[in-house]
């Protein structure tokens, strides 16, 4: 961990809602004039989106019909602890970008003067940007850890974003049909290829998170297949659980966020339409401070 040059790891499922976190963040950093180097967890996976599809195939063949992105075999982590490890030391590191779409090919294919760049595919690697205040990284595996590499290791503040799991796969069956055109049938067969390196590696992060934002669906959310939206915030309450509640200005962010209350020592519930404001709430303090020993 490195009070010079801190690294911060948003971290949940595909389809948790970790942008929201990090649109969060982004605000806090125009406000407090903070630069932050900018990682996304898509760009350490070690397969593009053709070779994936190739290698799950492969992998089928052979009985194996859990290859999945949420496990280490489809993912570089070793790259990402050393991308955590390097910039916590120098506060330099290299980074590329995952192409997701014809307007991302298109604006990198600029930045790098190429022309074949497509979506499902990386950019080249290159170094972050010369000075930066702290690392931001949002991905699947911000505190993941395989026996042999452990990001949390290296993280300085570690943020997890988990919907309990039914809202969870609404939302992610929802995405993928409006960004991607898979039919739900497609997402849920992802969903259950994916679950055991979901239980493995995705899972036991928010164990070792700092704070946990947990959206709660106050509808019915049972059969989370057949479910025809995705609940609203103002249907939801969301559940923050500090891992460390000591030193934490509960009554600050009591008064600060309107009909939110305390459920245990630890937990502060917010209402879903108020998620965005708590988060600044309560991550601005942490950035101050992260500031304020960078200059010590």
């Amino acid at each position: 961990m490195s009070s010079k040059h801190p690294v911060i790891a948003v971290t949940g499922s595909s389809g948790a809602g970790t942008t929201t976190v990090k649109r969060a963040f982004e605000n806090i950093f125009r406000r407090e004039k903070i630069t932050a180097a900018l990682i996304e967890g898509d760009s350490l996976h070690s397969l593009d989106r053709a070779a994936f599809r190739v290698a799950a195939d492969e992998a089928a063949k052979a009985g194996n019909n859990t290859f999945s992105h949420f496990g280490p075999e489809a993912n570089h982590f070793d790259k990402l602890e050393e991308t955590f490890k390097v910039y916590g030391e120098t506060g330099m590191c290299q980074r590329r970008f995952y192409v997701h779409s014809e307007a991302e090919a298109a604006e990198q294919n600029a930045h790098f003067g190429l022309n074949n760049l497509k979506p499902g595919t990386f950019t080249p690697w290159e170094d972050i940007e010369s000075r930066s205040d702290l690392l931001l990284y949002e991905g699947l595996h911000g505190l993941a850890t395989d026996g042999t590499y452990d990001m949390a290791k290296y993280v300085d503040l570690g943020i997890g974003v988990v919907p309990v799991v039914n809202l969870e796969w609404i939302q992610k069956i929802h995405r993928d049909k409006i960004e991607r055109g898979y039919s739900a049938e497609a997402t849920v067969d992802t969903i259950m290829r994916r679950m055991p390196d979901y239980i493995k590696f995705i899972v036991p992060q928010f164990s070792r998170t700092h704070i946990n934002f947990q959206r709660v669906a106050t509808v019915d959310t049972s059969n989370p297949f057949v479910a025809r939206d995705i609940p609203t915030p103002d249907e939801s309450f969301v559940v923050v659980r500090f891992r460390n509640p000591r030193g934490v200005d509960f009554p600050y962010m009591l008064q600060m966020i309107p009909n939110s209350f305390m459920s245990r020592a630890n937990t502060l519930v917010v209402p879903g339409g108020k998620m965005s404001h708590a988060m600044e709430i309560i991550l601005a303090p942490l950035m101050h401070d992260f500031m304020e020993k960078k200059k010590k």
